[in-house]
Parts: C-alpha cells; sequence; structure tokens
C-alpha cells in the first residue's frame, strides 16, 4: 500500500519536470511559462533581474528566438531535506554554443513553480 501512495505522489512530480525539461529543448516558453511562480529570478549570461510571470516569459522567448534549442538534458537533480524544494542542472544544447541551465523550484504537492531560472554560457 505504501509503495501505490509512493508510486501515485511521485509520477505526478516526475511528469511536471519531464514537461519542464521538453519545453527547454524544444525552446517553448509558453510551456515553460506553466511552470514559473509569480515572480520569478531569471538570469541569462551577466543579466540578471526578478519579473512577474508575464515578464519572465518574455525574457525566456527572446533567450530562445537568440539561442533556437537543439537539446536539453538534465544532468542532476537534488530536493531539501524538507521537500518543499528541488532544484536541478542541465546542460542546453542551442544553434548557438551549450548553456548550463539551473532551476529551482518551489514544490506544492504535485506541483513546480520555477522560482529561478539561470542560463550560463559553457
Amino acid at each position: 500500500m505504501k509503495s501505490l501512495l509512493f508510486a501515485l505522489l511521485i509520477v505526478p512530480v516526475a511528469a511536471g519536470l519531464a514537461d519542464i525539461s521538453r519545453a527547454l529543448g524544444s525552446g517553448n516558453a509558453d510551456a515553460l511559462g506553466q511552470y514559473l511562480d509569480n515572480s520569478v529570478e531569471i538570469s541569462v549570461l551577466d543579466q540578471e533581474n526578478v519579473y512577474t510571470k508575464a515578464q519572465a516569459v518574455q525574457v525566456i522567448r527572446q533567450f530562445f528566438t537568440k539561442n533556437p534549442p537543439r537539446n536539453f538534458s538534465l544532468v542532476h537533480q537534488g530536493a531539501s531535506k524538507g521537500s518543499d524544494s528541488e532544484y536541478c542542472i542541465g546542460n542546453l544544447t542551442t544553434a548557438n554554443g551549450s548553456f548550463r541551465v539551473y532551476l529551482y523550484m518551489k514544490v506544492t504537492g504535485t506541483n513546480y513553480l520555477i522560482q529561478e531560472l539561470r542560463f550560463d554560457q559553457e
């Protein structure tokens, strides 16, 4: 019974992370926007700021326009001790080079809310 309950809780969370990875890999800012918190810290190379959700989608869209994604691969992920936040690190391959992507997310129930997103050139 415990394993069934565990599976019911983990599958939606894993699906959310898979959706985020797909959105990054395909350059879909709107799909990624579904997972953004109301206020998001975004860092693109040396430009860092806190944006509203709508502004953040525009910043991400501009990044994807300048750097069309080809592939995203998740390298590492982890969770806080209280399991109320999670982070992941991945590699984004674009037409203009590779970027290391850092995500910090608040986990509420089975939902991810991205609070910080960083794109650093490798």
